[in-house]
């Protein structure tokens, strides 16, 4: 691209939804056409230019194709036809569909879908068979849900099926999704589908090298490209220069003088009139590097005399570490010992809808309105004030539900710098990363390199469990810290251990960070706990059933760290009596067969005081607002809100209005722990409450919270039985599998989530947590060089798995109700793929002998205790 590219191209027309259009001949292709200049949304922006998502799918003279990959010089003449474009009471036939069989959870991926629907259903009307379906969706990715209700709503409208969308009702019901219908269309707005009058974009320039000082940073270039308003460095920040939710050490840009620690360190900020003219002349920015040697090596790195990130003075972020009873002892006199090293690899969450902030100043009053997408709003306020030195009363920050995040919107992104830059324009600027920018900015999972000793004894009881884990936790705290000490706090499973010692270690590296992500360490660890009671039921002669059942954490039992667990741990054992006939059928049935049991945690614990708020509020205009502190992301956290408000309050859910921005104190950290619905499911329910008391008055708001406030600390001293969680779900889960050929038949997931708010949206929970860990468990990697880069810098290279690779999957809800939670609830959203994984392993070995321990396990096998 040069100067002259926004100048020299000529202006093409074309016909779009039947209307004839002209437009710009500089766009990169037909959908930014679409988006930027045309301003048609439905079409969604997920991985532009690769075409690897299908979000973008579009048809063209009545061809269905991806369009961020038709180049402008063939589009002149051509007719587009977008979801906006259909018939509306086929668009309805969708919408709909989608809504009533929960094929949607976030619904950025959707309005694409929709449209290679269309066509098949199109061309082969009721012929359409599933499997042939599954297969056109290989253009298409969504990592919300396993693609198995999706399916079910395809062949819906293909059959011609007469379907019934429920309203949602109360805590019970199978209702539609909060904005389903919107969403399914693509009428619901994301962060980067908002448009406001005089709207700018900004684009990142990101640092060369991992480990770098930072010598000049020269801006001339850049300040002189078509269309540039202004360029922002560290130099223009007024007040704090790092961020982070636990500690502030990321800086949101790296000053001359400073030092880069990771290749998503960004250097400037380049803002102009359109987006293609921003990311552009963000090109230009000219940097001088003095180049350092990485960190890359997580085993050296504990002993390396280079400290791996800037202005810190160590590379241990932090040990998390406890012990129970004589381990050695216990081992020497155990009839069965076994010790194995186990390898987890870091993962990219993938979620569809790439970071997005739009910043809009008020001049007048001396405020700034952010719309985010991230998972803790107030968080995002309190460090966007701290940057800005603003009061907090000056910045509101409205979520706007977001395209999926799975722990990787934790982190601010690019909010700080989009709020500088709007702030210091006193002009809106938005700015959306592309997908390079993405992978290379936010938080991923944790690669663990996890060292067992297990033993037990003759009948097959556990008696010792010692671990050693050292995980990768790049370069930022994030919340690197919490994820290895949740691993510590797991390292048992779900297992009553007499004796334990763990110690678990986070270490800073110039790899990519890793941070928060759906199972936060519970899965690292006990694929490697699962492990290795397989290995010891091997030397007994007994199955992974039976060990299970043996050593199942009951009532009363001292677990892992040392808590006494509660009756809600009886879900453990519900999950297992459950799956047993099947499991007993399938073996006689000659089928390879592996079987996973995990427990993961709901809410933060360790000690923290946890605060959740809600608002209800009865307005003159007939409706109820209700207002929580949770960021909705496709797991269905304001459907939840909603439900817990019918049902309390007895109202039609049409007339219910569900809310979440800063006016309002109610959010304290991240959507984050499995704790979403059953915290906002508590505060909503107190508010309606309060409210019902007072004879709900119109215009007041009635607050309601709910506090946890008596979990203790892992390993904290003189208590020899913290409460490390006040809240666990459970899960059992086998694979089938083909002896010969080792392909995956079914999947039967049994899940405990204490009371089912919406059983089908659980359903579809666990469907996309049971796919996304079949990928984690086989195909999934994002591993860096020896620069810190990472190397697979596409959706396609992650190893996602695609439609056509995704066995049956048979969910089956368990309701064993937590005490002290509201109507019993425990969480669902991230035990889904604990224990997937490991039964993945065990079906493997079932079929071949073959011990693994690395994942994933398809790429890489190697033996690491040769």
């Amino acid at each position: 691209m040069t100067d002259l590219a926004f100048t020299s191209q000529k202006p093409v027309s074309f016909v779009v939804d039947g209307r004839a259009v002209t437009v710009a001949g500089d766009h990169p292709h037909l959908l930014s056409a679409l988006r930027e200049e045309l301003n048609i949304t439905s079409v969604k922006d997920g991985c532009s230019p690769t075409g690897q998502c299908g979000s973008c799918t579009v048809m063209i003279d009545g061809k269905v194709q991806v369009s961020c990959q038709f180049p402008m010089s063939k589009l002149a003449g051509k007719n587009i036809v977008t979801l906006e474009g259909i018939d509306e009471a086929e668009r309805r036939k969708y919408a709909e569909a989608f809504a009533s069989c929960g094929g949607l959870q976030c619904g950025f991926c959707i309005p694409g879908i929709v449209m290679r629907a269309k066509a098949q259903v199109d061309k082969k009307g009721p012929d359409l068979q599933r499997q042939d379906m599954a297969r056109h969706l290989g253009a298409h990715l969504c990592r919300c849900t396993g693609y198995v209700k999706i399916l079910d709503a395809i062949e819906a409208v293909a059959q011609d099926t007469q379907v019934h969308v429920q309203k949602s009702g109360g805590i019970g019901s199978s209702g539609m999704k909060y904005e389903a219908i919107e969403l399914a269309l693509g009428d619901r707005d994301y962060v980067d589908d908002i448009r406001v009058p005089g709207m700018l974009h900004a684009a990142v320039h990101l640092t060369a090298h991992t480990r770098a000082e930072i010598i000049t940073i020269d801006t001339t270039r850049a300040l002189s490209a078509p269309g540039v308003v202004a360029v922002f460095t560290a130099a223009d920040v007024p007040g704090d220069l790092y961020v982070g939710i636990i500690d502030r050490d990321w800086p949101v840009f790296i000053p001359v003088g400073g030092k880069t620690s990771f290749g998503g360190d960004i250097l400037a900020l380049v803002v102009a009139d359109t987006l293609r003219q921003a990311r552009f002349a963000a090109t230009l920015v000219q940097v001088t590097y003095k180049e350092m040697r990485p960190v890359v090596d997580v085993i050296a790195a504990l002993e390396d005399s280079e400290i791996a990130v800037w202005n810190t003075d160590t590379n241990i972020l932090s040990r998390s570490e406890y012990a129970r009873g004589d381990v050695d002892a216990a081992l020497a006199t155990s009839a069965h010992v076994i010790t194995e090293i186990f390898q987890t690899q870091r993962i990219e969450q993938a979620f569809l809808e790439p970071e997005s902030t739009l910043a809009v100043p008020d001049a007048a009053a001396g405020t700034l309105h952010v719309y985010s997408g991230g998972q803790g709003v107030w968080d995002d306020r309190d460090q966007i004030c701290a940057v800005l030195a603003l009061d907090s009363s000056q910045v509101t920050v409205e979520l706007v539900s977001n395209g999926g995040a799975f722990g990787g919107k934790e982190d601010m992104s690019n909010q700080a710098q989009t709020s500088l830059a709007a702030w210091l324009l006193q002009r809106p600027v938005k700015c959306t990363f592309s997908r390079e920018e993405s992978l290379l900015v936010h938080a991923k999972r944790h690669p663990i390199r996890m060292e067992y000793t297990v033993g037990c004894d003759e009948a097959g009881l556990l008696t010792a469990v010692r671990a050693r884990m050292v995980g990768d936790s790049g370069a930022y705290a994030s919340v690197g810290m919490k994820v290895l000490e949740r691993a510590a706090g797991h390292a048992t499973g779900p297992y009553h251990t007499p004796t334990v010692d763990v110690s678990s270690i986070a270490v800073r590296t110039n790899n990519p960070i890793c941070g928060a992500f759906r199972g936060f360490g519970a899965n690292q660890a006990q694929f490697a706990m699962e492990g290795c009671l397989d290995r010891l039921a091997a030397d007994l002669g007994i199955s992974g059933w039976e060990i299970r059942k043996l050593n199942v954490i009951r009532p009363g039992q001292v677990w892992g760290p040392g808590q006494i667990m509660d009756e809600g741990c009886i879900g453990a054992e519900r999950c297992l009596d459950e799956i047993k006939p099947r499991y007993d059928a399938e073996r006689t049935a000659g089928k390879a067969v592996g079987l996973g049991l995990g427990l993961k945690n709901s809410g933060l614990g360790n000690g923290f005081r946890e605060v959740a708020r809600a608002v209800v509020r009865f307005c003159s205009n007939d409706t109820v607002e209700v207002r929580h502190g949770w960021t909705e992301m496709g797991q269905g956290v304001h459907t939840v809100a909603l439900q817990v408000a019918v049902e309390e309050l007895g109202v039609d859910a049409d007339k219910i209005r569900v809310i979440v921005d800063t006016t309002r104190q109610l959010g304290f950290g991240q959507t984050t722990g499995s704790r979403g619905t059953l915290m906002a499911a508590a505060s909503v329910q107190r508010a309606c409450r309060a409210a019902s008391a007072d004879g709900r008055q119109l215009n007041v708001d009635y607050t309601g919270e709910y506090v946890i406030d008596w979990t203790q600390h892992l390993g904290e001293p003189g208590v020899e039985h913290p409460v490390i969680h006040s809240t666990f779900g459970y899960a059992a889960q086998m694979v089938v599998m083909d002896p010969k050929t080792q392909k995956i038949e079914r999947v039967i997931a049994v899940h405990d989530v204490g009371r089912a708010v919406n059983p089908q949206l659980c359903e579809g929970q666990v469907e996309g947590s049971v796919h996304m860990g079949l990928g984690y468990a086989l195909t999934e990697d994002f591993p860096s060089d020896d620069r810190g880069y990472p190397t697979n810098m596409t959706l396609r290279s992650l190893g996602i798995l695609r439609p056509k690779d995704v066995p049956p999957i048979e969910v089956t809800l368990v309701e064993c109700p937590q005490p002290n939670s509201p109507y019993g609830i425990k969480g669902v959203g991230e035990i889904g793929l604990v224990p997937t994984a490991p039964a993945v392993a065990a079906a493997l070995h079932d079929a071949d002998g073959i011990w693994r321990h690395s994942l994933p396990m398809v790429a890489n096998n190697q033996d690491l205790n040769d």
